[in-house]
């Protein structure tokens, strides 16, 4: 009886062929100086994939050095001798742009180039890249509702990449302190200035104190999920890898502690929240590369915040009943 894969082909026993040695041509590297690209001669020719290097180069460079509106220009130029059918180093310069854009306090255009990003996107790593692009876009210009937003959409992407929930249970933290800092008021509320100083009515107060306790309840979810993850990462991990997860699960649990959820909330978040973290299955979702062609994901709020709504964890628990438990 053969057991599978104990065989060999007969090949394997075959007399090895004389092999003919062959001399190589010689070979002469091409030696470059030091940013090369920078040199006024690096434009002196009449090769497009050339220039396309040289401008490319002379933006990354000053976008690396800080020298944004410089970075933008070149990356402008190269634009212009890019294939149409080299769509890599286009993806890779209007992001660059988008960077540019967002140093110089250009949100507007920023974003437009992202919606350029997005239209070309094919799969999943350009979506991924995308998602992380917004995410830097909406942190610098300190709009953390749709920062939150944009990693929500990368937790259903990826859920079972830690550091996207740890970032994710980040965002809720900032945005609970400025609901809380003296004369601010929550994200979705800074649409208008006007009336700021009027004295706010109850309706409008009931319903800050339901936004307080939703986004109180959505960091619970997401350090506790990032625990999870991290627990079952760690067990293949090592060295400065490991170290970096250690550190992350002592944030984890300090966050926690800060937050103060109750056992029972903790138990019953991290049952919802660990119905798909099986390995086998966790292998199966692994999703990198794959082409958005027929690409379907469940949404964040379908996959995971409905279920944690039902399940009436603020009926018991909560900043409200924190306060009230106070003497």
């Amino acid at each position: 009886m053969e057991i599978f894969g104990s065989t060999f082909d007969d090949s394997v026993f075959v007399e090895a062929r004389d092999r003919v040695s062959v001399t190589l041509s010689s070979y002469h590297a091409k030696s470059c100086e030091p940013e090369w690209f920078c040199e006024s001669a690096a434009l002196d020719t009449e090769d497009s994939l050339e220039k396309q290097k040289v401008y490319k180069f002379r933006g990354d460079l000053a976008l690396r050095q800080g020298k944004y509106q410089k970075a933008l220009d070149a990356y402008s130029s190269c634009l212009e001798w890019i294939p149409d059918n080299n769509l890599t180093i286009r993806r890779d310069v209007l992001e660059g742009m988008a960077r540019c854009h967002s140093n110089l306090g250009q949100r507007e255009r920023a974003l437009e180039m992202a919606e350029l990003l997005s239209k070309e996107a094919s799969n999943t790593c350009h979506l991924t890249s995308l998602l992380l692009l917004k995410v830097s876009i909406h942190q610098h210009f300190g709009a953390i509702g749709s920062k939150m937003s944009s990693l929500e959409q990368l937790c259903s992407l990826l859920p079972f990449n830690p550091w996207h929930w740890y970032n994710l249970g980040q965002s809720c933290l900032e945005q609970l302190e400025t609901s809380h800092a003296p004369g601010s008021c929550s994200t979705q509320k800074c649409d208008s200035t006007e009336d700021q100083n009027d004295r706010q009515t109850q309706e409008q107060q009931a319903e800050e104190s339901r936004e307080e306790e939703r986004i109180w309840l959505k960091a619970c979810m997401c350090f506790i999920r990032t625990r999870l993850l991290l627990r079952i990462l760690r067990q293949q991990q090592s060295s400065f890898v490991l170290q970096r997860s250690e550190s992350a699960l002592q944030r984890t649990d300090e966050v926690l502690q800060q937050l103060n959820p109750k056992e029972n909330t903790q138990q019953t978040l991290a049952e919802l929240l660990s119905e798909d973290l099986i390995p086998e299955k966790m292998r199966e979702d692994n999703q990198d590369g794959e082409s958005l062609a027929g690409f379907c994901v469940q949404s964040f709020t379908e996959r995971w915040w409905n279920k944690i709504s039902l399940a009436g964890v603020l009926k018991t628990d909560g900043p409200q009943h924190q306060k009230d438990a106070k003497p």
